[in-house]
């Protein structure tokens, strides 16, 4: 979460200015920086990655040296049926971005990707040479993005370097994801809603270790390299849920479990796992270090406090209809 990047940034990096560029959207929540947000080498700033001129004139007025690019709509189930945002935001909005970086001579541009541009495996680790084989709009316009953004460092040596990353779990995240809409819903008394099979394997990273990640990368990072930044920890969906209601609900009993749990349909592709060889981060001096535990403790604590830090977060725990177009017709 882009979140956890900046306030580590701000309070690490006292010499540098760091600016926080986001458009707010539905899922954004300035509260989630209000720990830096009366620093002196903070700043916020209002905008969209999809208007060019908007983003020339920034790169013109302040004099940036490093962009770490986080602004994507990421939601998989919302890709399905507005596709033709996603790929607007995702696709476009990274032209836009990594060009006027360019044309600015920034130091080093990250892209930040995910594991899901590889599609999904049940048996083979994917290294970053393995082939991109996405299966939903959201980690299509990922993969278009991608392209996009090393064809700056094949053209130009643009000291591009690319992130793909496993799931982020943590504080600061829009309830819409599984963890804090899971957790959400079992603190209103309301039972988790589990795509399909819930067979389906995620890999979950804390957001600490995420944090750690980019900083290594920042310092580390080769230009025109990528980088997969996962961790071996994984767990079913099913499992997941499970967890979560024994933690939240203090009960180990099968059928109390059971009543907790509400099957809806899947989505149109749900793929099963993504297993990421993360041996070059290692070799950057980089391993995860939350141990599950303690980190969905953290989490479980956070949303207690935190769930109403966004406008619509009550909208976030509705399951998602899967039932939709796959894109529709009229442009963003």
């Amino acid at each position: 979460d882009a979140s956890h990047v900046v306030v580590s940034l701000v309070k690490n990096y006292p010499n540098y200015l760091i600016i926080n560029l986001d458009k707010l959207d539905y899922c954004a929540s300035l509260k989630n920086l209000e720990t830096v947000s009366e620093k002196e080498n903070y700043k916020f700033i209002q905008g969209d990655i999809c208007e060019p001129d908007f983003i020339k004139q920034l790169f013109e007025t302040e004099k940036i040296d490093i962009v770490l690019h986080f602004a994507a709509q990421t939601h998989v189930d919302l890709s399905f049926w507005h596709a033709l945002e996603f790929t607007y935001v995702n696709v476009y909005g990274t032209n836009v971005l990594v060009a006027a970086a360019h044309e600015a001579n920034v130091e080093k541009f990250v892209y930040v990707s995910t594991d899901e541009v590889y599609g999904g495996s049940t048996d083979k680790e994917f290294d970053e040479s393995s082939p991109k084989c996405p299966t939903n709009p959201y980690a299509s316009s990922k993969a278009a993005a991608e392209c996009f953004v090393q064809s700056y460092w094949e053209r130009y040596q643009f000291p591009v370097v690319i992130t793909r990353s496993s799931n982020v779990y943590g504080p600061h995240q829009y309830p819409e994801k599984v963890i804090p809409k899971f957790i959400s819903l079992l603190q209103q008394n309301r039972k988790c809603c589990i795509h399909g099979s819930g067979l389906q394997r995620r890999n979950f990273l804390y957001a600490t270790d995420v944090v750690e990640a980019f900083l290594t990368v920042l310092k580390e990072g080769k230009p025109g390299e990528i980088y997969n930044i996962g961790t071996n920890f994984e767990m079913s969906i099913a499992q997941l849920a499970k967890e979560l209601i024994h933690l939240i609900k203090k009960t180990s009993s099968e059928s109390e479990m059971e009543h907790w749990m509400d099957y809806v349909k899947d989505r149109p592709t749900n793929d099963l796992r993504y297993p990421m060889n993360s041996e070059k981060m290692h070799s950057l001096g980089w391993t995860p270090k939350v141990p599950w535990k303690e980190g969905i403790r953290k989490t479980i604590e956070w949303y207690k406090e935190n769930f109403y830090n966004w406008k619509n977060s009550e909208k976030a725990l509705e399951p998602f209809p899967v039932t939709e177009p796959f894109a529709q017709l009229s442009g963003p």
